[in-house]
C-alpha cells in the first residue's frame, strides 16, 4: 500500500503528513462498509468538504484570472470546472481510479472507471490535501490540475473544445451523440452568420450563433453542456 500511495503522491505533487488522509480520500463507501459494516471510514464526509473548497478556488481563480468577466461568463466557466465530467477527466488522467479502495460489487461492475465516482474521489482527496496542508497546498494542487487550462479573456475564445466535452458529457451521461445542423445563414457573403442547431436524441436541442459554422456549431454545444451540467443530475 505506501509503494501505491507513493506513486500517486508523486501524480499529486503532494505529500501527506498524515497518510490516513489520503487512505480515507480513496476509500469508497462500498469497501468501508464492507470491511466494517456500519462504519464511517470513507470517502464521503471528505468529498463533502472538497465540494465547498473546490467552489471557492474556481471562483477565486477565475475572479482572478478575469476581472472583465460578468456574472454570467465567470457561472458558465465555474460550471464546467466543477463538473463531474471535467473532473473524471482529470481523474482518469491521473490514474486515480487504480488507486480506488472499493467493495467488491464496485469492482465487479466497472466503478474504477465511473465518472461520478472518480469525480467525487478526486474532490476527497483535495479535501484531504486542503485538512492536511491548508488553503494554500489545496490551491496549489487545483491550479496544477483542475485548473490548468488557460481560458482567454476575449469572448469568443476557445479555451474549451465545447463539442468535445460535449460529445463525452453525453457519453458518460448515456445520451445519443450529439448531432449538428445548419439551420440558418443570414447576412451578406463578407458578413454572414450562421446558425447552428444540435440535438442529443429527442428530448435535448439547443443553437447558437456565429460568424462561421464552427463558431456557430462551438456556441451550441457551449448552450447544450451549460444546460446538461445545470439541470441533470
Amino acid at each position: 500500500m505506501a509503494g501505491e500511495l507513493d506513486r500517486l503522491e508523486a501524480v499529486l505533487g503532494y505529500r501527506f503528513s498524515d497518510r490516513t488522509l489520503l487512505e480515507r480520500a480513496l476509500t469508497h463507501p462500498s469497501h468501508a462498509y464492507e470491511a466494517t459494516p456500519g462504519a464511517q471510514a470513507d470517502n464521503q464526509r471528505l468529498e463533502f468538504l472538497g465540494d465547498a473548497v473546490l467552489g471557492l478556488l474556481a471562483s477565486e481563480h477565475l475572479i482572478r484570472c478575469h476581472p472583465e468577466w460578468r456574472e454570467g461568463r465567470l457561472s458558465a466557466f465555474k460550471n464546467y470546472l466543477v463538473s463531474a465530467p471535467h473532473l473524471a477527466r482529470i481523474a482518469r488522467r491521473m490514474g486515480l481510479g487504480e488507486h480506488l479502495r472499493l467493495g467488491r460489487g464496485e469492482e465487479l461492475s466497472g466503478g474504477r472507471d465511473k465518472a461520478g465516482l472518480l469525480a467525487d474521489a478526486l474532490e476527497a482527496v483535495l479535501a484531504a490535501i486542503y485538512l492536511d496542508g491548508g488553503l494554500e497546498a489545496a490551491r496549489a494542487f487545483a491550479e496544477r490540475h483542475l485548473f490548468e487550462e488557460r481560458p482567454a479573456s476575449e469572448p469568443g475564445s476557445d479555451w474549451i473544445n465545447y463539442k468535445g466535452a460535449l460529445q463525452e458529457t453525453a457519453r458518460e451521461l448515456n445520451l445519443p451523440a450529439p448531432r449538428y445542423a445548419v439551420v440558418a445563414e443570414q447576412g451578406p457573403p463578407h458578413a454572414r452568420r450562421f446558425t447552428v442547431e444540435v440535438r442529443l436524441g429527442a428530448d435535448w436541442s439547443a443553437r447558437g450563433e456565429g460568424a462561421s459554422k464552427k463558431a456557430a456549431g462551438q456556441q451550441a454545444a457551449r448552450t447544450m453542456l451549460m444546460r446538461l451540467l445545470s439541470e441533470r443530475p
